[in-house]
C-alpha cells in the first residue's frame, strides 16, 4: 500500500517475500518512494495517484539479489468521500504463475507416453531405450527422421519421463512460421519494438517454457540470421526481447527434430554448424514404417480400435494385410492413421476387404524386388495375423466373407438358386445348406 505522494506504507508478506525483503529491513521499507522498487519506467503508479487511473496486468522486470524477475503488476486507487485520491493498493504476481495457468489452459502441455508409441520392431525399440535414457538428463536432443514418423510422440514421452513433467510442453513448427517473425515468436519482443507491436510487449516462447521442455519442430528450416540467435540463448540460457535491452534468464529443456539431414544443410550452407554440434548432443533416428513392416499389422489394429467409436468390432480379410504389409507408406505412420481412419468411415458392415482400400495401395507394386519373394512375406503376414486373431474370429470372418459372396451372386442371377451354386462351384443342397445356416431368404 503506498500513500498519495507514492511512499509506501505497508507491504504483506507475500510482497515482502517476492521482493526480497527480510524481516529487519520491513521498517526501512516503510516510507520509500515504491518508484526506487518498481522503478521508475513503470509510470502507473503514476498514472493511479495523480490520474485515479485503474493499471491491470502491466509487466514489469525488477533486479532482485542481482537476478531479473518477471510480475505483472495491477494498481488500484484509493479515495476518500469526496473523490480525492488518498493512496492506492499494488498487486505484484509472479508472471511463472500466470503462464503456468495459461500453458495449462492452452494445453501446453505433454500427454503423450513412451507406452503411446506402437512397435515391436528392433528399429523402433532401440530409438525407444535410447530415448528413455534421454528423459533420465537435460541435454539437448535432436530428433531425426522423415515426415509422419512420430517425432513429436517422441519429444512429448521424454518431457513425460524427465523430471520436467510437471511444466510446460511448448512445441514451435519453425517451418510455419514466416521469417520475419520467427525471433519475436521464440524471444518475444517490447512494447513499440516495431509496427504492430503488441501494448505491453509479449514474452516468447522460450520464457513461456520456463521450467518445461520446448519443441523446436523442423528445425533445418530456420532462417540463418535466426540460428545465431538461437545458439546464444543455448549458451548463455539466457534471452533478449526484441527492442528490450534487459536481460531474462531462461531454464528450458530444448528438444529439435528434423526431416532434413542438418549434416547436409551445414555442408550447402544453410545451417549453421556450430549450432549443429549445440544440438546433436543426443541424437536419435526414429525409422520410417517401409523399414519396420513387422510393425504395420500392430499399427493398423490400435488405429482400426481407436478409430471404432461405435464398436463394430472389424474384421480384416488377409487380402488387406498383404497389400498394408507389402506398401511402401511413404507419409509414414500418419499415412496409416488416414487410411485407417477412411476404412472405418466408408465401411459397411464389419469385414474390411480389398475394396474398402484406397487404390494406390491395391495397385502398388514394389519395384527390383523378387516378386515370389515379395507374395511368400505377405503370405506370411497374413497368416501371422489370422494366427495373432484366434480361430474362432477367422472363421467368422471367413464365413462373413462368404456370406457376403453368396449374397452377391443371387443378386447378380436375381434369386436363381441353380445359377448362384453353379458359379460357387458346390452342389444345390449344399447352397441351400448354407443359405439356412446364415439365414439367407429368397
Amino acid at each position: 500500500m503506498v500513500d498519495n505522494n507514492g511512499v509506501i506504507s505497508e507491504l504483506n508478506p507475500v510482497a515482502k517475500n517476492i521482493l526480497g525483503i527480510g524481516i529487519n529491513d520491513i521498517e526501512d521499507t516503510r516510507g520509500i518512494q515504491v518508484e526506487s522498487i518498481l522503478g521508475a519506467k513503470n509510470s502507473f503508479v503514476r498514472r493511479m495517484l495523480m490520474c485515479k487511473e485503474s493499471c491491470a496486468d502491466t509487466e514489469i522486470m525488477l533486479d532482485i539479489n542481482g537476478e531479473i524477475s518477471h510480475f505483472w503488476a495491477s494498481g488500484e486507487p484509493v479515495t476518500d468521500e469526496q473523490g480525492a485520491v488518498t493512496g492506492g493498493v499494488i498487486i505484484l504476481r509472479p508472471i511463472k504463475q500466470i503462464q503456468n495457468l495459461v500453458n495449462r489452459f492452452s494445453g501446453n502441455y505433454g500427454t503423450l507416453q513412451f507406452s503411446d508409441i506402437i512397435g515391436e520392431s528392433k528399429a523402433i525399440l532401440e530409438a525407444v531405450r535410447i530415448a528413455s535414457l534421454a528423459a533420465n538428463s537435460l541435454s539437448s536432443v535432436l530428433l531425426q527422421g522423415e515426415s509422419g514418423t512420430g517425432k513429436e510422440i517422441f519429444a512429448q514421452a521424454i518431457h513425460n519421463r524427465s523430471e520436467r513433467n510437471t511444466g510446460p510442453f511448448i512445441a514451435v513448427n519453425c517451418g510455419a512460421i514466416p521469417r520475419e517473425l520467427i525471433g519475436s515468436e521464440l524471444f518475444g519482443y517490447a512494447e513499440g519494438a516495431f509496427t504492430g507491436a503488441k501494448r505491453g510487449g509479449k514474452p516468447g516462447k522460450f520464457e513461456l517454457a520456463c521450467g518445461g521442455t520446448l519443441f523446436l519442430d523442423e528445425i533445418g528450416d530456420m532462417p540463418l540470421e535466426q540460428q545465431v540467435a538461437l545458439l546464444r540463448v543455448l549458451q548463455e540460457r539466457k534471452v533478449n526481447r526484441i527492442g528490450c535491452d534487459k536481460v531474462i534468464p531462461v531454464d528450458v529443456r530444448v528438444i529439435c527434430a528434423t526431416n532434413k539431414s542438418l549434416l547436409k544443410e551445414v555442408e550447402k550452407g544453410t545451417f549453421r554448424k556450430d549450432l549443429y554440434y549445440r544440438l546433436d548432443v543426443i541424437s536419435i533416428t526414429i525409422p520410417p514404417l517401409r523399414e519396420r513392416s513387422d510393425d504395420i499389422v500392430a499399427l493398423f489394429n490400435y488405429f482400426l480400435e481407436k478409430q471404432d467409436k461405435h464398436d463394430r468390432n472389424f474384421l480384416v480379410s488377409p487380402e488387406v494385410i498383404e497389400r498394408i504389409v507389402r506398401y511402401d507408406w511413404p507419409g509414414n505412420v500418419r499415412e496409416l492413421q488416414n487410411v485407417v481412419e477412411r476404412i472405418v468411415s466408408l465401411t459397411e458392415g464389419q469385414v474390411v476387404n480389398l475394396g474398402n482400400l484406397p487404390k494406390e495401395i491395391c495397385n502398388w507394386q514394389p519395384a527390383n524386388t523378387d516378386s515370389e519373394n515379395v507374395v511368400s512375406s505377405n503370405r506370411h503376414a497374413a497368416e501371422s495375423f489370422c494366427g495373432r486373431e484366434g480361430r474362432q474370429g477367422r472363421r467368422f470372418m471367413l464365413e462373413e466373407h462368404e456370406r457376403q459372396e453368396i449374397l452377391e451372386l443371387l443378386f447378380n442371377h436375381r434369386g436363381n438358386v441353380s445359377l448362384t451354386a453353379r458359379s460357387m462351384g458346390v452342389s444345390r443342397n449344399t447352397l441351400y445348406r448354407k443359405m439356412k445356416q446364415y439365414e439367407i431368404y429368397k
